[in-house]
């Protein structure tokens, strides 16, 4: 028994401004967790470990040495099985680009984001990328408004995706868009085999890496 990935659908589920987690399979933790730092945008920040801390002690220690918690960004990180994941807090909203690719050297890399609290409002996306190319993209709300047209990438894959969310009654414009964010992800966790440990995730230590900006 896993806790999977459709806990993520909560309100608030990692943090307050919603959550983006890079989930990587057969990739140790720290290596996945440097290479994320190296896309955020911009001048490299330093990368500095700052040991095993939980999600609230990340925000304390951004908002004590940035001024306030979306100043900082930091990365906390972990594998369960077969799979390693970095979960991001701070202002991580629009840091991050896509090179280098974190997928290369053949590595299969999972994105999941979601900026709850933006106005516009942003749906949740999810992509799936292997050996730096895109195998499954879509926004899980399902939502023609920001141009869902089915599921992207690789033929093969992003129609099986596709069939499985058609079987599972998606999209459909009368469910609460809450609905549809986690039967999605459900879609995706039984899919893909994607799960996160949630109670470690919420409650327990992790390894942490602060970004500094030099």
């Amino acid at each position: 028994m896993t806790d999977g990935i459709s806990w993520l659908a909560e309100p608030q589920s990692v943090a307050w401004g919603g959550y983006s987690i890079v989930i990587a399979r057969d990739l140790a933790s720290e290596t996945l967790a440097s290479r994320v730092a190296d896309t955020v945008f911009g001048r490299r920040r330093d990368k500095r470990s700052i040991g095993e801390l939980t999600g609230r002690q990340v925000q304390d220690v951004l908002e004590g040495l940035c001024g306030a918690v979306h100043n900082g960004i930091a990365l906390r990180h972990g594998e369960i099985d077969e799979w390693a994941y970095v979960v991001k807090y701070g202002g991580w909203q629009a840091e991050f680009g896509a090179t280098p690719p974190v997928s290369r050297g053949e590595a299969h890399v999972f994105l999941l984001e979601y900026e709850e609290e933006n106005g516009k409002p942003v749906p949740p996306q999810f992509a799936y990328l292997h050996d730096e190319r895109l195998m499954c993209a879509f926004n899980l709300h399902l939502d023609g408004s920001w141009g869902y047209d089915g599921v992207q990438g690789d033929p093969e894959v992003a129609s099986a995706v596709q069939e499985r969310l058609t079987a599972a009654g998606l999209p459909d414009r009368e469910l609460e868009r809450r609905v549809v964010h986690r039967t999605s992800l459900e879609v995706l966790e039984r899919h893909f085999g994607l799960t996160l440990p949630r109670q470690r995730i919420l409650e327990e230590t992790l390894p942490t890496m602060l970004l500094w900006k030099p």
